[in-house]
């Protein structure tokens, strides 16, 4: 590894060059510079590990030198930081972390001390190359398994993780795939000993799917059109693409062998469900959501079924999907605040309902009730607007004659909904920044983290960042320097009040930090500010 060590004063480089064991901690001679002018040259020639910098240099401090590699030096991003700074700089030094630096060691710089940080940089460093070099061999270990990538494409596709045409067309050069949209049939075997005595020996698990794997992948050898892969614990899955009725009577034939190969092999029985036939790859997700619904129902008759699907069989499982999930997902996107995805999911749910005619009116009238039931259950307010609300939508729902009735009823009650769920929202967050905006004013000689400041209001140090800034403007940093700039100016009024004093009593731990950043806010220092306005 390679340091660059940038102090403007000689004797300081000098000792650092003689007495640091470079070699012995796997260092190359470090390179010098005497100016952060000067380093950022270096830097544009030559590849550094480690940049020990000095805070306090004339012409371009070390604060200066990391804001100018972050943005204008990409090559040297991977670069880590050790600052040197004097015991008065310390807040100098809190700003260079926020830049990106690593450690720091205190004037006078003890060797022990560095060396320990060196140390724990070269590691630091050891361990991320690594863990790229384990990164690019397991990328090319999985390019080269045809098997691996499989059984990833076909759990991505069977649970709807491939969401994009793009995808999927690289999914198609990867494993040469059909181009086209595809006439597509899901066979999924399902092993029935993992549900049914939900077994918790791992080995045993592992076994099982291993062995079911190994059958399905002997049974269907030959079929080409055929893509094995595993869709969930204890599960195969099958996608058989562009099959003939021919091709796909043979591959049926071959159910009961892989049945029976599972059985006399480890004494498990199988359930396998064969989708109907989909026309679009979009529709695979929801073959494999009607198979496994259709495997759980058979096995209230029996186990080891082969079970096909059919529209009675269809119609079952939408009627399950629109109460179990459909319900459940409207509620949920609204509660994350995605409104115009919950509209288009219920609308989405009308049209499933229309699609699986005949359609009982009275199906849809329960299924809008039972909407709107979970939202009002949801919406914990007790004002008197609300009950009415609530209570004409009921009475407009019972009213209805038609689906589209319904579906208007529903789609408005959802943007009633969402109108006082966002004021009420906003409402909160407003108050709650402005109580962040209180404390932090009346403790402003407390250096609080956002961490710190997030736990006090039960909050993720994140989501505090995000939600102040976007009701103030500003981040939580920008309002505490403004705050204290603003304090500061209200007390250098007194002339009574010294400037150190002044400092302490905004928050800053030395007054030589505090001149530095009220100059750099208002272009004066604290005393040329009071001589000239007071």
């Amino acid at each position: 590894m390679r340091a660059l060590i940038v102090d403007d004063e000689p004797m300081q480089i000098q000792g650092l060059l003689r007495h640091i064991r470079w070699e012995a901690l796997g260092y190359r001679a470090p390179l010098t510079a005497r100016s952060g002018m000067e380093a950022l040259a270096i830097l544009q020639e030559n590849k550094v590990d480690v940049l020990i910098t000095d805070v306090a240099m004339p012409g371009m401090t070390g604060i200066e030198l990391l804001a100018r590699i972050q943005a204008d030096y990409p090559q040297q991003q991977s670069m880590q930081t050790i600052i040197i700074s004097g015991f008065d700089e310390f807040e100098f030094v809190q700003e260079a972390i926020q830049l990106g630096a690593k450690a720091y060691v205190l004037k006078p710089v003890k060797t022990q001390e560095l060396e320990q940080k060196l140390e724990a940089l070269r590691a630091a460093a050891e361990k991320k190359k690594l863990l790229e070099q384990e990164t690019a061999l397991l990328k090319e270990k999985v390019t080269e398994s045809r098997e691996v990538l499989l059984e990833r494409f076909i759990k991505d596709l069977t649970g709807g993780w491939i969401h994009s045409d793009e995808l999927l067309d690289s999914w198609r050069r990867l494993l040469d795939l059909p181009a086209g949209d595809w006439q597509a049939t899901l066979f999924l075997f399902d092993c029935d000993s993992l549900h049914l005595h939900h077994s918790h020996d791992a080995k045993e698990q592992i076994l099982l799917g291993e062995g079911l794997q190994n059958a399905v992948k002997l049974g269907l050898a030959g079929f080409s059109g055929a893509y094995i892969g595993k869709a969930g614990a204890g599960e195969s899955a099958v996608l058989v693409l562009e099959a003939v009725p021919q091709v796909r009577a043979s591959l049926e034939k071959q159910l009961s062998f892989i049945q029976e190969v599972l059985q006399e092999q480890y004494g498990a029985s199988v359930t396998v469900g064969v989708s109907r036939m989909a026309c679009s790859w979009t529709e695979i997700p929801l073959l494999y959501k009607e198979v496994r619904h259709m495997i759980a129902d058979a096995r209230l008759a029996g186990y080891g079924q082969i079970v096909y699907c059919d529209r009675h069989l269809m119609n079952e499982y939408h009627d399950f999907r629109l109460r179990e999930e459909y319900i459940p997902e409207i509620v949920k996107l609204i509660e994350l605040g995605e409104n115009s995805k919950a509209s288009a999911y219920a609308s989405h749910a009308f049209e499933m309902m229309l699609a699986g005619e005949p359609i009982s009116f009275s199906y849809v009238q329960a299924f809008g009730m039972g909407l709107l039931s979970e939202l009002a259950r949801k919406l914990k307010r007790n004002q008197d607007t609300d009950t009415e609300t609530n209570i004409l939508m009921w009475q407009r729902l019972i009213d209805c004659t038609g689906v589209e009735e319904v579906r208007k009823v529903v789609l408005e009650y959802l943007v009633h909904y969402t109108q006082h769920k966002q004021k009420e929202q906003t409402a909160q967050q407003h108050h709650l920044i402005q109580q962040v905006r209180q404390h932090l004013a009346e403790h402003l000689q407390e250096n609080l983290t956002v961490k710190q400041l997030a736990g006090l209001y039960h909050l993720n140090s994140s989501y505090l960042s995000v939600l102040f800034k976007k009701e103030t403007g500003q981040t939580i940093s920008e309002y505490v320097q403004e705050t204290r700039m603003n304090k500061a100016k209200e007390l250098l009024r007194d002339p009574g009040i010294k400037v150190y004093e002044v400092a302490e009593q905004v928050g800053f731990q030395t007054a030589a930090y505090f001149a530095f950043l009220f100059k750099k806010t208002t272009g004066t220092t604290p005393q040329e500010y009071r001589d000239y306005h007071y």
